[in-house]
C-alpha cells in the first residue's frame, strides 16, 4: 500500500535520501508521490504518476531542509491527481503531513473544519490532519502538542508523519498501520566526510525497512498508540498521552543487496529463483531427519484440538493447503478468508487460530486475529516479518524466513509459507509417515532448483499468450495450487483466470470451456485423487480445450494433454510446491511477453493495510 519515508540528520542530503527511500518502496504499489522538506521554510513537491515524474519536478524546484518526509500513495479517497498526492498541507502551508491507512471519521472532521473556515484542496481523508494541527497551533499549542491533539481526534488506522516550517523535527504516530524507526549512528553528511569531522547520527522513519536499509540495519518498531519525535540529535517515544516508552533496537538480518534485482529483469523472476535458498532457510535448525522430528520448541506446547486459519490472497491459498494437512492428521481444521472471519467469525471453542500473512501488517488478517483473541482464542502468526504487528500481537509467532520480497505478486513467500506450515503440522500432530515427509522436505529445495533449470514454461507461455481465459484445476493439496496459479496469472497478465477443484468443473465452469481456454491440470502421483483428476482432464479434452498437464508422469495424464510441464517425483505433501513453481513461471513469461508491469501490477499493492 502507501509508503512513507522520513529523514533527520542528513543535512544537505535529505532530499536524496527521501527520493531514494521512495524508490525502495515502489514495490508496495502506488499512483503518486511527493516530498516535504522543512527548515526555515516548508517546501513541498508532489505529482501524480511514478517517482520519475517526481524527480523531473524536483529538478526544477531543488527544495532543501534539515528534515523531510516523503510518500507514495495508493488511491483510496479520490483519484490519483497532483492535488490528492501526499504530503498534504494546512491553509497557511506551514504544516505537511503524510499518512498511511484510513481515517474513518474524516468526513465528520472535514465538515467541522470547513464550517470553521478551512479550505480543502483534495478529496483525501488525510487532509483533515494538517488542518487539525493548524487549529491547535492557533490556540497556542506548541508543535508537538498540536500534533498530539490532532492525532487524538483520529479514528481508524494511521501511520502519520508531520513536519512544520521552522521546526527541525519530525513528529510521528501509528495505529493499525506499520511505522519503523531506523537508527544510523555512523551517518555523516557529505560536507563532514570531506572535512574529516566526526560522524553524526541520522534517523529515519518508514512504513517498511527497505526504505532506509541502505543506510542502517538498526531498527525500532513502533507499536500502536505510540508517538515519536525525531531530529538530528535522536528520537523519543511516548504514548499519545506523553508517557515515556522504553524501546529496544533490533537488527535486520538481511543484506541491502537482497532488495536489488541482482541482474534479473524483474524482482518477481529473481524471487522465483530465490526459492531454493528461501526453503533451506525455512528448514534450517528446525528439522532432525535422523530422528524424524521437527523442533519448534520456541512455540511452546500448542497441542490444539482444532485449528482455524485466517488469511488473504496468496496467504489464504497456503492456509487452505495447511487446513488439509491438519485434517489428514485428525485435527479439525478450516481456512477462512480473513475479511469474512473478522465480520462473521465462526464458533471458536478451544481452537488455535493461525494468521498467515507475509507482511504481518495485513489489516483484514489483523482484524480477524483480534476478534479471535477477544473471544479468548490462542493465536499464532505465520509471517515473514520480524517485529511486525501480527508477530507482536499474537501469542506465538513462526517466521518463514523467506527474506525480503519486493514483487507485489508473492512467489517465494508462498513456497516458504507452505514449507513452514508443513513443519508446524508435523510438530503438533502425529502422522505415520513423518520420516518420509521430512525426507521430502529435505529434497524440496533441490526439486525446485530442477524446475528452475529445466522448465519449458516459456514455450507454454508463448503458445497461449493470446488466450482469453485460463483455467487451473487440481484436487486435494493441488486445489490451492490451482487457486494460486490462477491468481498469479490474473495479477500480472491482467487476463481472466480461474482456479477450481477439479471435480467442480462439471458443476458449472465447464460451460465456459472452449478451444480458446487453456486448462492447466496439476496431477502428481497415481492415487485415487490423481485418477479422478485424469477423468476431469478427459472431460476438458472432449470439449476441444487445450490441456497443459503439470505432472510427474505417474498418472499417465500426459496421454490426454497437449503440453506437459514436468515436475520431479516427490512426496505428495511437497509436490504442490514444486508444481506451483511451474505455474509461477508460466504467469511470469506470459506477462513479460504481453509487456505488463510485472513487479507493480495495476491497482494492486504489496502490503494491504486497509480493510
Amino acid at each position: 500500500m502507501c509508503g512513507i519515508i522520513g529523514c533527520a540528520g542528513r543535512d544537505g542530503e535529505t532530499l536524496d535520501v527521501l527520493v531514494h527511500g521512495l524508490s525502495k518502496l515502489e514495490y508496495r504499489g502506488y499512483d503518486s508521490a511527493g516530498v516535504a522538506l522543512a527548515g526555515s521554510d516548508l517546501d513541498v513537491c508532489k505529482t501524480a504518476g511514478e517517482i520519475d515524474e517526481l524527480r523531473a519536478a524536483l529538478e526544477e524546484r531543488s527544495p532543501s531542509g534539515s528534515v523531510g518526509i516523503g510518500h507514495t500513495r495508493w488511491s483510496t479517497h479520490g483519484p490519483p491527481t497532483d492535488e490528492n498526492a501526499h504530503p498534504h498541507l494546512d491553509c497557511n502551508r506551514e504544516v505537511a503531513v503524510v499518512h498511511n491507512g484510513i481515517i474513518e471519521n474524516y468526513q465528520e472532521l472535514r465538515d467541522e473544519l470547513s464550517t470553521a473556515g478551512h479550505e480543502f484542496r483534495s478529496d483525501t481523508d488525510t487532509e483533515v490532519v494538517p488542518h487539525l494541527i493548524e487549529d491547535a497551533l492557533a490556540d497556542g499549542a506548541d508543535p508537538e502538542d498540536a500534533v498530539r491533539q490532532a492525532v487524538a481526534r483520529l479514528e481508524g488506522s494511521y501511520a502519520v508523519c508531520v513536519v512544520m516550517s521552522g521546526v527541525d523535527r519530525i513528529f510521528a504516530a501509528r495505529n493499525d498501520s506499520p511505522l519503523v524507526l531506523g537508527v544510523d549512528g555512523e551517518a555523516r553528511s557529505a560536507s563532514e566526510s570531506a572535512s574529516g569531522d566526526e560522524p553524526r547520527a541520522a534517523y529515519y522513519l518508514a512504513s517498511d525497512v527497505p526504505a532506509f536499509r541502505d543506510h542502517t540495519d538498526r531498527v525500532v518498531y513502533l507499536a500502536d498508540g505510540e508517538f515519536a519525535v525525531v531530529d538530528a540529535d535522536g528520537y523519543r517515544v511516548t504514548t499519545l498521552d506523553g508517557e515515556p516508552v522504553e524501546k529496544t533496537e533490533d537488527t535486520v538480518d538481511w543484506d541491502p543487496e537482497e532488495t536489488g534485482k541482482s541482474g534479473y529483469d524483474h524482482f518477481m523472476l529473481k524471487e522465483i529463483h530465490e526459492q531454493p535458498r528461501a526453503l533451506r532457510q525455512c528448514f534450517r535448525g528446525r528439522v532432525d531427519e535422523l530422528s524424524g522430528t521437527v523442533d519448534l520448541a520456541d512455540l511452546g506446547d500448542l497441542s490444539p484440538r482444532g485449528v482455524q486459519l485466517v488469511a488473504c490472497g496468496t496467504s489464504y491459498h497456503a492456509a487452505v493447503y495447511a487446513a488439509q494437512l491438519f485434517q489428514q492428521a485428525g485435527i479439525p481444521a478450516q481456512a477462512f478468508l480473513a475479511s469474512e472471519y473478522a465480520t462473521s467469525p465462526p464458533p471458536i471453542g478451544d481452537a488455535l487460530v493461525i494468521g498467515v500473512t507475509q507482511s504481518g501488517e495485513t489489516a483484514d488478517t489483523l482484524s480477524a486475529l483480534r476478534e479471535a483473541r477477544r473471544r479468548g482464542a490462542r493465536t499464532l502468526a505465520v509471517t515473514n516479518t520480524v517485529g511486525s504487528t501480527v508477530a507482536r500481537e499474537c501469542d506465538h509467532a513462526m517466521y518463514i524466513r523467506a527474506g525480503p520480497e519486493i514483487g507485489v505478486a508473492a512467489t517465494k513467500t508462498f513456497s516458504s509459507q507452505i514449507a513452514a506450515l508443513n513443519l508446524l503440522s508435523l510438530a503438533i500432530t502425529s502422522v505415520g509417515d513423518s520420516r518420509e515427509v521430512i525426507s521430502g522436505l529435505r529434497d524440496l529445495p533441490g526439486a525446485v532448483q530442477e524446475i528452475l533449470d529445466t522448465s519449458t514454461a516459456q514455450e507454454i507461455a508463448e503458445t497461449y499468450r493470446d488466450a482469453e481465459s485460463y483455467f487451473f484445476i487440481g484436487r486435494g493439496l493441488h486445489y490451492p495450487v490451482a487457486l494460486e496459479g490462477a491468481l498469479k496469472m490474473k495479477e500480472i497478465t491482467y487476463k481472466h483466470a480461474e482456479g477450481f477443484a477439479a471435480g467442480e468443473l462439471k458443476h458449472g465452469p465447464l460451460a465456459l470451456v472452449t478451444s480458446d481456454t487453456p486448462v492447466f491440470a496439476v496431477v502428481t502421483g497415481d492415487d485415487e485423487q490423481a485418477t479422478k483428476t485424469v477423468g476431469n482432464v478427459k472431460e476438458v479434452e472432449a470439449r476441444d480445450a487445450p490441456v497443459v498437464a503439470v505432472t510427474d508422469g505417474a498418472s499417465d495424464v500426459e496421454r490426454y494433454a497437449d503440453h506437459v510441464l514436468e515436475v520431479p517425483d516427490t512426496h505428495r505433501r511437497v509436490a504442490a510446491v514444486v508444481a506451483n513453481v511451474q505455474l509461477q513461471l508460466v504467469a511470469y513469461h506470459t506477462a513479460d511477453m504481453l509487456g505488463r508491469s510485472i513487479d507493480k501490477p495495476r491497482n494492486l499493492a504489496k502490503s494491504v493495510t486497509v480493510e
